[in-house]
């Protein structure tokens, strides 16, 4: 493998409860003369995903508690996406200031549980990551499969990362790949042996995707076509989070 083409898929509509998001991009696809062909890794935008499945809240529709109502106020925060941030989280990994850093039930650790305003569709509507992006890019590589097409999906998402400024797309969700590439046990040309290195291929491939998506282009989907995956329908992101144990920053 030495090339691999990315490129975005436009002319999706505007995603809304119930929307079948693999019949959506197989049909954006075609009609973009850039059908998806097996092989691709198609990287699907996590608030699209929490759009189809309804996973977006009216602020106007959540009671804040009380600490919610404390906190908020000392920082200059909205009480309810406070709230949201709670409910969302299995516990505050840090709180400097008015920045909450949590652990999702997913086990995720990031910038107030993933919640996000922007692209919601709406003033006033946040979108909150979907309940289980394993499942949900199972679906997406089930319908892709159903129309003959065999597709590994990642769903990404927007993280800040330790150690650096800047904020990258990386997987939370993953079917018909493993997310991890070893490299262990195996020996470079020098005859050395290697210990550690493990290449998380899904994040590689998720930041990839971003630069023909971006934030403002309206290009939720993009397809990472020339990489040699290994088909495997046991995948998870689970071997991508680290254990508290080994996890330096908790």
């Amino acid at each position: 493998m030495t090339a691999l083409s990315l490129f975005g898929i436009a002319g999706l509509p505007e995603i809304a409860p119930g929307t079948d998001l693999g019949r959506a991009i197989l049909e954006a696809a075609s009609a973009a003369s850039t059908p998806l062909a097996d092989g691709d890794v198609v990287v699907v935008t996590s608030k699209i995903v929490s759009k189809a499945e309804g996973r977006t809240v009216e602020l106007a529709d959540i009671e804040p508690s009380e600490f919610a109502r404390q906190w908020s106020e000392q920082w200059g925060k909205d009480a309810a996406v406070t709230e949201l941030v709670l409910r969302e989280s299995k516990r505050i990994v840090r709180q400097i200031g008015p920045i909450l850093i949590t652990e999702t039930h997913h086990g995720f650790v990031c910038a107030n549980s993933g919640i996000d305003q922007s692209s919601s569709g709406a003033h006033g509507r946040a979108v909150l990551l979907p309940l289980d992006s394993d499942a949900s890019a199972r679906g997406i590589r089930a319908t892709f499969r159903a129309a003959g097409v065999n597709a590994a999906v990642i769903i990404s998402d927007t993280f800040g990362r330790a150690w650096r400024e800047g904020q990258t797309d990386i997987a939370i969700g993953i079917a018909g790949m493993q997310p991890i590439l070893s490299y262990i046990g195996q020996v470079d040309p020098h005859g050395h042996e290697f210990q550690v290195q493990a290449l998380c291929t899904a994040d590689e491939i998720a930041g990839a995707a971003e630069l023909v998506k971006g934030n403002l282009s309206r290009v939720p989907v993009a397809v990472v076509r020339g990489y040699a995956w290994e088909a495997d329908d046991t995948a998870t992101i689970a071997p991508v989070l680290r254990d508290q144990s080994r996890d330096l920053f908790r």
